[in-house]
């Protein structure tokens, strides 16, 4: 828990940024009737039959300084689907940058071994090479900001029936647009001290 706080105390620096990532799924769910549209005291009414058509899973990134953020819709989630979300946070959001901070929960697909399953030995040694790895400890995944990222996108974006993942795709990059545009940032404000005050049973007691 320390390990993570701390990392949230670095300052800004774009040679090595701190990014957190998290994941969900949307269930894709079409209408089998018109809704009704919405009329002056009456919300937009739907009929409680859908169709369901699949899930799909979702890899998040933020950078929660300057207040940037990138959803990645997948077809499945699996160790080899989080490889390629690495590898394309490192080579296209931050092709520059020295070494990636990553914080994430301790899911067994979030390791190093993901790399080496889905590229070459060397080229998985390079990405690594490029990452420094923090993870949440165990019940403790509310220390990643990403969740909170991920708060915002499910009331604010996925809180409807979307039918496809082609709408599902149009609706998060229009979400993520307009957040990255203001840039929303997060305020995270639990430290160290804090939690050696609030969560002080969980620390090992000392004669």
């Amino acid at each position: 828990m320390e390990d993570v706080l701390a990392v949230y105390t670095r300052p800004y620096d774009p040679r090595f940024p701190v990014v957190c990532m998290d994941e969900t799924s949307k269930q894709l769910i079409a209408e089998t009737r018109q809704p009704h549209p919405a009329q002056p005291g009456q919300p937009r009414r739907y009929d409680y039959e859908y169709a369901r058509n699949g899930v799909c899973p979702l890899f998040l990134f933020c950078e929660p300084l300057p207040g940037w953020r990138e959803v990645i819709v997948a077809d499945r989630r699996t160790k080899l689907d989080w490889a390629r979300a690495i590898k394309a946070l490192l080579e296209v959001r931050y092709p520059l940058a020295d070494r990636v901070i990553l914080v994430m929960d301790n899911l067994n697909i979030h390791t190093p071994a993901a790399l080496y399953a889905a590229f070459p030995p060397a080229e998985a040694r390079r990405l690594l090479d490029r990452l420094e790895l923090h993870y949440t400890p165990k019940h403790g995944s509310w220390l990643n900001m990403a969740e909170i990222e991920l708060s915002v996108l499910t009331r604010q974006c996925l809180a409807q029936r979307i039918p496809d993942k082609a709408t599902l795709i149009e609706e998060i990059a229009a979400w993520t647009r307009a957040r990255n545009a203001a840039q929303t940032w997060i305020d995270w404000r639990f430290t160290t001290a804090d939690a050696r005050i609030k969560l002080q049973h969980l620390y090992p007691s000392t004669p």
